[in-house]
């Protein structure tokens, strides 16, 4: 695999903690959405990318739609992950 900048080969992955939070006054009280992912990182330039598990980017798409961005009951299990760049 090569970074999609620079095009080297210099790349590390490495696992991550994220907290997603939509913005805007609107949502100043809801907690964000934990997500725990592996990111994968360019040694040479810093670009960096990282693949969003389906069921959390399945809870993102669906407070984004309905604009309910209050946290709900996350439902467990891997359903496999969609890459976002």
């Amino acid at each position: 695999m090569h970074c999609t900048l620079c095009q080297s080969a210099n790349l590390a992955e490495f696992t991550s903690e994220m907290m997603i939070h939509f913005s805007g006054l609107q949502n100043i009280d809801h907690p964000g959405i934990p997500a725990f992912l592996k990111v994968s990182v360019c040694l040479n330039c810093g670009s960096a990318q990282f693949a969003v598990p389906a069921n959390d980017l399945a809870l993102l798409a669906s407070r984004a739609a309905t604009g309910d961005r209050r946290p709900a009951g996350r439902s467990e299990g891997s359903g496999g992950e969609l890459r976002l760049a």
